[in-house]
C-alpha cells in the first residue's frame, strides 16, 4: 500500500510539473516595442492616440482575441486577423482627455492560448484648455 501511495505521489508531482511548463506566456509569443507610453501634458477635450507596435515572435500565427481598457475613457483597437510569424502589427490606444488631472490607464490584451492578459499602460496629465499654453511652456 505504501508503494502505491508513493508511486501516485510521484506521478502527480510529475504531471503538475509538466502542466506548469506547458502553460504559454504572452512574452513567449509577442514582443512589444514598448509597453508603456506617457503622453505628457495634453489639452483637455482633445483626444490622443498611441500605437503600441508588436512583433509575433512565435512560430505560429498570433491571434489577439480582445483588447479591453480599464475604463470607458480609453478605447483600444487591435488586429482582427491573425498576425503571421515574424510579422508586426499594432494595438492603438485612444484616450478622450475629458477630465483634467493626471491619469494612468491599462489596456488588457488577451492572446489566444494564453491565460493571463498582457498589460499595456498609457499615462499623462490632462490640462484644462485655458491653462494649456502656460503649462506646456514650463
Amino acid at each position: 500500500m505504501k508503494k502505491i501511495m508513493i508511486t501516485l505521489m510521484v506521478l502527480a508531482t510529475g504531471f503538475f510539473a509538466v502542466a506548469q511548463n506547458a502553460a504559454k506566456k504572452a512574452e513567449d509569443m509577442v514582443k512589444f516595442k514598448e509597453i508603456r507610453h506617457n503622453f505628457g501634458k495634453i489639452k483637455q477635450g482633445v483626444p490622443v492616440t498611441h500605437d503600441f507596435e508588436f512583433s509575433n515572435i512565435a512560430s505560429a500565427p498570433l491571434i489577439i482575441e480582445t483588447a479591453s481598457a480599464s475604463c470607458g475613457c480609453t478605447t483600444p483597437t487591435w488586429p482582427q486577423q491573425p498576425v503571421m510569424a515574424a510579422k508586426t502589427d499594432k494595438i492603438k490606444a485612444g484616450f478622450n482627455a475629458a477630465a483634467p488631472g493626471p491619469f494612468e490607464k491599462t489596456v488588457f490584451v488577451k492572446i489566444k492560448g494564453v491565460d493571463a492578459p498582457f498589460e499595456l499602460k498609457i499615462a499623462g496629465e490632462v490640462v484644462p484648455a485655458a491653462d494649456f499654453d502656460k503649462a506646456v511652456k514650463k
